[in-house]
């Protein structure tokens, strides 16, 4: 339950947790911190959903009539981890208060990777560090164990998911630049979700993090009264630590994880899903990616639309996107806001083969500071290999253009975020466009719909604001004005500043007088 602090407001449960387990982190860095917390609540989740069934097996009634609580078929038949007794969330309670409690967590986590085949490698074994002191994981462990006490499965699943999620947010602001790396703000990532509707088929996210596309994917289809087991995920990450927090993202949700595959050698060399075509892909590749092994790949077959250069993976990732897509399939990711405009190694002419087939459906230019890992300007690509299929209006030989960098709001310094009323915006603008009975207008300043025709002649530069314009109250301005009312604000700073130096001059001379 929430609390209330001294506003009377109620602060969140996530909130009151994250200050609480924060505040145990002591000389631990939120980098290797985060495997400590997070791990802690997914051992949480998978004992909860142990224990509901174990608790049916063992009263025996109705279809669990002369079941056995310790067959790990009965839970594999259910599809529900089977956790070991000295893996489960009460025997570690039983021994929290005890300075061996870390080597007896990492045992848990290593008895359940022995039971659980999809879980081998996954799971951190970190808790026996010397500089994780015993007490503070204790309280660590009391603290999580508080986590939807008595709620039945699929409420402890939902507070524990949810819980999860945040946190993963809270570690990667704490880390900064290095946060940024397997985490993508959850605003973008509903706004790319919001905007695409992925309600069926097959969702691939070939650089997945920790697998916030799928589990916002998940979300929507859920909040949309859809059916889960309609969509179905598929996944690669490079990073094998972002891949287990991925694997515990999905598992903590219910969510099918068994095609999201880990190797180091990333997408282009190695790629995990070379037969797959999706209908959706969401993603945010790491932005201009220089070392992305270019040079090995320059006769690639999936480089139809022109060879990307060595230097820059960008026009790499969107090939490799088409690739992958569906004959219907759409696309949305992000991409650093260079790639709109550059030539470079012949960027240019790549994006003007794709505006020449009709592939890309809509530009988004993002708000700066939405990222923690760069302050390299975002856009957001909506591509689609059929824009004439019947689904939606036929777009053939037009591209919507929205200018966003005015919406957003300040967490803090540094960090913005796009409010639920930003995203309603932005996915109606394109919904309204796309949709056959959609009512779309251009607004001065924020959208435009562009011919193809158009977008030539701006030599396929594909930067919203050269579509959309000013604002009208921009396009009304008035320079004379504006300049002598800029003039008048200086003169009279000016003139304060010379009034503020008199009267220290004034109060100077006082006090040598006075001496």
């Amino acid at each position: 339950m929430a609390k209330k602090n001294g506003n009377a407001t109620e602060e969140p449960l996530e909130k009151q947790l994250w200050k609480s387990a924060d505040k145990l982190r002591k000389n631990i860095d939120a980098a290797e911190y985060k495997h400590v917390v997070l791990g802690l609540i997914f051992l949480k989740y998978i004992s909860d959903a142990f224990e509901e069934l174990y608790d049916k097996l063992k009263a025996g009634e109705g279809e669990y009539a002369g079941a056995d609580p310790e067959d790990k078929d009965e839970y594999k038949a259910e599809n529900v981890f089977f956790v070991p007794e000295k893996a489960r969330w009460s025997y570690l309670l039983s021994q929290a208060k005890q300075p061996t409690i870390g080597k007896s967590v990492d045992e848990a986590m290593d008895f359940i990777e022995k039971e659980n085949v999809s879980l081998k490698g996954v799971l951190p074994k970190v808790y026996a560090r010397q500089n994780l002191d015993p007490t503070s994981l204790g309280e660590l462990i009391d603290m999580i164990g508080n986590i939807a006490l008595g709620d039945a499965k699929a409420r402890s699943a939902d507070i524990l998911g949810h819980v999860f999620e945040y946190f993963l947010g809270e570690f990667a602001l704490a880390e900064g630049k290095k946060g940024g790396q397997f985490y993508t703000p959850r605003s973008v990532v509903e706004l790319l979700v919001e905007m695409l509707e992925p309600y069926k088929g097959r969702v691939f996210d070939p650089c997945c993090g920790s697998g916030g596309m799928f589990v916002q994917s998940e979300e929507f289809v859920t909040e949309h009264r859809g059916k889960i087991n309609d969509i179905s995920i598929y996944g690669q990450e490079s990073n094998q630590t972002t891949w287990r927090l991925a694997k515990m993202n999905l598992a903590i949700r219910g969510i099918d994880s068994s095609q999201v595959k880990w190797n180091n050698e990333g997408s282009f060399l190695n790629d995990a899903h070379k037969d797959l075509k999706a209908d959706y892909i969401i993603a945010n590749p790491p932005f201009n990616v220089s070392d992305w092994s270019g040079d090995l790949l320059r006769t690639d077959g999936r480089w139809k639309y022109g060879t990307p250069p060595a230097g820059n993976a960008n026009y790499a990732w969107i090939q490799h996107f088409m690739y992958h897509l569906a004959p219907s399939g759409q696309a949305g990711f992000v991409l650093a806001k260079g790639a709109l405009t550059s030539k470079s190694g012949g960027e240019g002419d790549i994006r003007k083969e794709l505006v020449e087939a009709d592939l890309i459906d809509c530009i988004v230019n993002l708000p700066a500071k939405l990222f923690l890992n760069t302050q390299i300007p975002a856009s957001l690509w909506f591509m689609s290999r059929n824009r004439s299929n019947g689904k939606f209006r036929n777009r053939t030989g037009e591209i919507l253009f929205i200018d966003a960098r005015n919406l957003g709001h300040l967490i803090n310094r540094r960090t913005k975020v796009l409010s639920e009323e930003d995203i309603q915006t932005i996915s109606d603008t394109y919904h309204n466009w796309r949709n056959t009975d959609g009512n779309y207008e251009d607004v001065k300043g924020f959208c435009a719909s562009a011919s193809k025709e158009r977008v030539a002649e701006l030599d396929y530069v594909l930067t919203p604001g050269r579509y959309v314009g000013l604002a009208k109250e921009e396009d009304d301005f008035d320079f004379s004005d504006r300049f002598t009312s800029l003039k008048a604000e200086f003169e009279a700073q000016l003139k304060e500043e010379a009034e503020l130096n008199e009267r220290i001059a004034a109060n100077l001379q006082k006090v040598k007088i006075d001496e």
